[in-house]
């Protein structure tokens, strides 16, 4: 590719890093943005989604771009850091177009986009020109095209018929594989109520339950609403506890009663205990599945339980030493060994010998305010909660505080000054 191509493939391009003319990294490209200008007219790009620090997405117009190669896109001016925002008949490429089924104009059948050429005319405006297909039926007339196979055709040389139409998602969550939930989140919520459903629908259980956990409300709400009752009942399942009981308070009295019957029995326990609670509670905010060992447990096998992969860093922090039974609630609660007691004793040693008894267990009807308090007082990572009997009931987390302090829309928020799309000089 050289260092300024008049055609390039946007899938090729994602990923790659965005300069701005002195050198510095502005970000990631993510997505190209083109407007639909009707059946006759090739649509136009009219710019770039960069992911920038901090995981926002914003928008760079493609009259900033000066430069595409194989290893970088080089931009001009300022560009405006407020949250991108799509605009009326705007499509993202990646996001919208691509899975999209086109029918052939020879009258061949039907194909399904793969990816998108976008190209650069001599005024100096890109458009998107060419497709890559995949075509989904019988032999074709379009150059020997066959099931299974795939081929660069011209945008005008297929019917793109209504956007409106199911659409599936299946390049968009390939594309996206290796984003953390957290930011595949902040990629789900920008989108159209249909193609965020459409995309959710299409990723595994566990996957959709850990990116749920970081979407808005009324997004949770609406994706797991679309979903058959038994695959939303399988998902609250991957949920963490507290995260499905937050989700499950949302909706209607007999749906969530229909789900909880959906559940299977031992995780629809947790979820309902924890539904108990009053709002703004420690119990309504805590987790009922920390880590929970008797006081012969030993350090090596102390060390081996916080390194499992689906523990948060905060619950992986703190180890909750009790009598059997282990689950909560459980026996008499005895303490608690922090992860860097862990490291500074033998492997062979018990956990009774180390057990932290002067941080007080907090009671499960205290306000997070308090919880709040007795965290940042003792510089804490997590805090152990007890029913009236004493027993562990669970833990809130650091991040559990910080999600319920947080305003609602948190996620959404952008804390950049209101300019213009085109930028502050432009």
């Amino acid at each position: 590719m050289s260092s300024n191509p008049t055609r390039v493939f946007v899938a090729r391009l994602l990923g790659l890093d965005v300069f701005d003319p002195l050198g510095d990294r502005l970000g990631r490209l993510r997505d190209a943005v083109i407007l639909d200008r009707g059946p006759s007219v090739l649509p136009q790009v009219v710019g770039l989604v960069v992911e920038v620090p901090g995981k926002k997405r914003v928008f760079v117009p493609m009259t900033r771009v000066t430069s595409i190669d194989a290893g970088q896109i080089i931009c001009t001016g300022l560009v405006n850091l407020r949250r991108f925002d799509q605009r009326g008949a705007e499509q993202l490429v990646v996001a919208e177009v691509f899975d999209r089924r086109i029918t052939l104009r020879d009258g061949s059948g039907e194909a399904t986009i793969e990816d998108v050429a976008m190209e650069k005319d001599r005024s100096g405006d890109w458009h998107v020109s060419q497709i890559f297909v995949r075509r989904g039926g019988p032999q074709s007339r379009l150059r020997g095209l066959r099931r299974g196979e795939r081929l660069i055709i011209d945008w005008m040389d297929a019917y793109h018929g209504d956007a409106d139409e199911p659409q599936a998602a299946t390049s968009f969550v390939a594309q996206h594989d290796d984003l953390k939930a957290a930011d595949f989140a902040d990629a789900l919520h920008e989108m159209s109520d249909k193609r965020r459903i459409e995309v959710a629908s299409e990723l595994q259980d566990q996957r959709l339950a850990d990116i749920l956990q970081e979407l808005p409300d009324d997004d949770q709400v609406q994706i797991l609403s679309s979903l058959d009752r038994e695959r939303a009942a399988d998902v609250l399942e991957e949920m963490d506890p507290d995260d499905a009981a937050d989700l499950l308070n949302e909706l209607p009295e007999d749906q969530k009663e229909e789900l909880l019957q959906l559940m299977e029995p031992d995780d629809a326990k947790d979820v309902r205990r924890l539904l108990q609670y009053e709002e703004d509670t420690a119990g309504s905010l805590m987790t009922p599945v920390p880590v929970i060992l008797p006081p012969e447990a030993t350090v090596a096998e102390a060390l081996a339980h916080v390194r499992r992969e689906e523990l948060t860093p905060a619950l992986a922090s703190s180890i909750f030493v009790c009598r059997p039974p282990l689950e909560t609630p459980t026996g008499r609660y005895l303490g608690v060994v922090h992860i860097q007691q862990l490291l500074r004793f033998p492997p062979p040693e018990q956990l009774g010998n180390i057990v932290d008894t002067d941080l007080e267990p907090v009671s499960d009807q205290a306000t997070i305010s308090e919880v709040s308090r007795i965290l940042a007082t003792y510089n804490l990572n997590s805090l152990p909660i007890v029913n009236g009997d004493g027993r562990l009931v669970g833990a809130v987390t650091v991040d559990d505080v910080l999600d319920h302090l947080l305003p609602e829309d948190w996620r959404a928020q952008d804390i950049t000054p209101h300019i213009t799309r085109g930028g502050i000089n432009g």
